[in-house]
């Protein structure tokens, strides 16, 4: 049974049938990334030069524009580059590390947003509490962990693959439903136990971001004041609008029955939660934030 030593290259999925097509499909990606770029960009150079910014919310918000960077750079650069220059080849040692830099990315942006929805809890239904629950160290040592036990995680899903069905890969990058169906029946087997712990896990996640935002609302609603009512669910929209596209997207890619799977469905469901997501978060933030909007007008004041 040949293994992974056997394999040299994958072949990913073409985004057009002719030159000219895979050209316009560069053209649009490079806007995107550019757009995901000048926004992350924008956004975390506002909170880390804004000295008005340095609370935990926006500490959160500055490592999540940098996950946002790491995840549409690791799924659009070798798309880009293959759509420039007409090829669906990617080499084994750029898949393998393709698919461990895009589980850490998407996997510790999903912590982060379980972090920010705790964060949120805090500010609204324990005020009194904030600063001494997410003082600096507190919020360095969640990021920390964030990015740390996710690193860990996406070791456990790329060690030791071993691919024997073949190298076609049916997405426009190395993505584990893909990379399953072309592994070997040990890896298959050992990569559905790590997916129903990691799921297992993510469910876990899920339950905590609903519970805190229940009590969030159930808060706010409480407070007499009608303008405190608005300003705290100001705070809470853009959060709740990036959690409903990132989750209601990648759950349903990574957990739709294979009876309602398609090709065009998986490639959709894929651009959705690994490239949409990622540009457009900064612009979700930004529309409801007034003091993100002031910060990111300086630096761009200051760059002119």
């Amino acid at each position: 049974m040949p293994n992974s030593s056997s394999v040299t290259e994958f072949l990913l999925l073409s985004l057009g049938n002719t030159q000219q097509l895979q050209l316009l499909h560069f053209w649009i990606l490079l806007d995107i990334y550019l757009a995901a770029l000048l926004g992350n960009g924008l956004v975390s150079t506002a909170v880390a030069c804004d000295q008005h910014l340095h609370t935990s919310m926006y500490f959160f918000l500055l490592n999540l524009a940098l996950l946002d960077l790491g995840c549409i750079s690791t799924t659009l650069s070798k798309a880009m580059a293959n759509a420039l220059w007409n090829t669906r080849a990617i080499s084994y040692t750029e898949c393998v590390a393709q698919l461990f830099s895009f589980v850490f990315f998407i996997s510790a942006e999903y912590s982060l947003l379980t972090i920010m929805s705790y964060d949120r809890y805090i500010a609204i239904c324990k005020p009194l509490h904030y600063g001494t629950l997410l003082n600096s160290r507190a919020c360095a040592t969640m990021a920390a962990a964030a990015w740390g036990t996710r690193f860990l995680h996406s070791l456990l899903h790329t060690a030791r693959t071993f691919f024997c069905h073949g190298n076609d890969v049916n997405q426009f990058f190395c993505e584990i439903p893909q990379i399953l169906k072309l592994s070997c029946l040990a890896s298959y087997f050992r990569e559905v136990v790590i997916l129903i712990f990691s799921v297992s896990l993510a469910f876990e996640c899920f339950v905590f971001i609903v519970m805190s935002y229940v009590q969030i609302f159930m808060a706010v609603l409480r407070m007499p004041s009608e303008q405190g009512r608005y300003k705290a669910f100001s705070t809470c929209h853009p959060q709740l609008a990036m959690v409903s596209l990132f989750l209601s997207t990648a759950f349903f890619a990574y957990l739709k029955p294979s009876s309602v799977s398609s090709l065009s469905m998986d490639l959709v469901l894929a651009l959705l939660y690994s490239v949409v997501s990622p540009a457009v978060n900064p612009l979700i933030y930004s529309m409801r934030n007034k003091e993100v909007k002031d910060a990111v007008r300086k630096v761009m004041t200051k760059c002119v």
